[in-house]
């Protein structure tokens, strides 16, 4: 399998723009859809739109660079202009098939992880299931210099794919690297053989980022990570650890946190090119897949969140309870992960209810985290006491508006919290609270989730 072609011309890609898109301004659904706390509020929503909608088509991912979010989808992308937050507008989209769509943003880079093998790695690809025959997956590099007109420019083959990736810069400013994330290993798959127990290192030159190309591959887990328990939801099981979901780094602190199906593990990545693992951690008793990690501001808690029910099932039941399928928090004593509590959101759902995708709200002395609950809606908690967590607010779709997924990534940046709900389109919304009216006087130029900084630090 080869690369792809350099330059847009000569790599398939299917754009529609803000003309043809049929982008729209964002509006407010009215309390019927929805609710919510008293100090949260919806301000606007953008719904999904063709190509992106319908036929295999489900929002992901959010990343974010000046005045614009970069909505992931499991068919492409969708460039938002949000200068004005309560009326966004679509820029452009991409049609360019290859799930899930996890997203980055560097500079004039944007990176999608395509974890599905396809037919070969342009956007015109088809499914390809046989993993005895030819397929490409791995991670797509484009570059959104013009909002309007994204270029494809290069295609990186991984091993088992790319489920998610983290963009980590170098200290020297010259490259970034992306630490790729795969699991799922089979002796049916060609290039994705078991044992599956390591990451994928991308490297790319930003002076000349088609130059990319996978650097290292270092094994995560050389004595074993967790054997697993067999089980299904609703059972007590654990995920046997072949591969890692997600990482997210603190590059300030040289430090990274994995979630690895079954094992949470922190990194040391004082090496970009070569992370060392420093701790590895496991939750037998409550967590069956280590999902994703989020940092405190300072880098000095982690936050791991647990799949329970691999993102279809309906896990805040009162049958389930309140420390199966929630959040850990973790405290960091030297190298060693605390555990210190469990939180999951109070309100119970019979629906899809799964801890998902969030991040931190900018508050000096705070730890103060909004995320995703597919159908469970969007819950900003407070963790600054690690051992006693508790849900300040919330935004709660009811069900004859939710669809089939609900909302995947909820990310604060810039005064709003943008949440991408898998069928119904960008959801903006504002919490109005004095725990965080703070946050609201921060302003980044750059936000990638799994690329966190501290407020002295800043991240442009």
């Amino acid at each position: 399998m080869t690369a792809a072609v350099i330059g847009a011309t000569t790599i398939s890609l299917s754009l529609w723009g803000a003309t043809s898109a049929a982008a729209q301004n964002g509006t407010d659904l009215g309390q019927e859809n929805f609710v919510t706390s008293p100090n949260v509020r919806q301000v606007a929503n953008v719904p999904a739109t063709a190509p992106l909608l319908g036929g295999g088509a489900r929002s992901s991912d959010l990343a974010f660079t000046g005045d614009y979010a970069i909505g992931g989808n499991y068919n492409g992308f969708t460039i938002y202009d949000i200068k004005h937050p309560k009326k966004p507008t679509i820029v452009s989209q991409v049609l360019c098939p290859g799930s899930q769509g996890d997203v980055s943003v560097h500079g004039d880079l944007l990176f999608y992880s395509v974890d599905a093998r396809r037919s070969d790695d342009s956007c015109n690809s088809v499914a390809q299931n046989d993993g005895t025959k030819p397929y490409w997956e791995g991670v797509r590099i484009f570059d959104i210099s013009d909002k309007a007109n994204p270029k494809y420019i290069k295609a990186v083959e991984t091993d088992c794919g790319s489920h998610t990736h983290t963009m980590v810069p170098d200290k020297a400013g010259t490259d970034v690297y992306l630490y790729v994330s795969s699991y799922g290993p089979s002796t049916s798959i060609a290039r994705c053989q078991p044992p599956h127990d390591k990451i994928s290192i991308i490297k790319v030159p930003l002076a000349n980022p088609t130059a990319a190309t996978v650097s290292s591959a270092p094994v995560v887990f050389p004595l074993g990570g967790n054997p697993g328990t067999v089980g299904s939801f609703p059972d007590h099981y654990n995920r046997e650890t072949s591969g890692c979901h997600d990482i997210t780094a603190f590059p300030e602190k040289d430090l990274a946190a994995g979630a690895c199906m079954g094992d949470g593990v922190l990194f040391d990545i004082s090496d970009r090119a070569a992370p060392r693992v420093i701790e590895q951690i496991q939750d037998n008793a409550n967590f069956a897949f280590w999902h994703s990690a989020t940092f405190n501001n300072d880098g000095t808690k982690v936050i791991f969140t647990d799949e329970l029910g691999g993102g279809g099932a309906a896990t805040c039941k009162p049958e389930i309870g309140q420390v199966r399928g929630a959040d850990g928090v973790y405290d960091i004593v030297g190298t060693d992960l605390v555990f210190k509590s469990y939180f999951k959101i109070p309100r119970h759902d019979s629906e899809i209810c799964v801890a998902h995708n969030g991040s931190l709200i900018p508050v000096a002395g705070k730890d103060i985290m909004v995320q995703s609950w597919y159908k469970g809606g969007v819950s900003i908690w407070d963790f600054t006491d690690s051992a006693n967590p508790r849900e300040i607010g919330h935004f709660d779709p009811l069900p004859s508006r939710v669809g089939p997924s609900g909302t995947w990534s909820a990310y604060y940046y810039n005064g709003y919290i943008y949440s991408n709900d898998g069928q119904q389109g960008l959801d903006v919304l504002r919490i109005d609270d004095p725990l965080t009216d703070e946050a609201k006087s921060v302003h980044q130029k750059v936000f990638n989730a799994q690329t966190q900084y501290s407020l002295r630090h800043g991240n442009n």
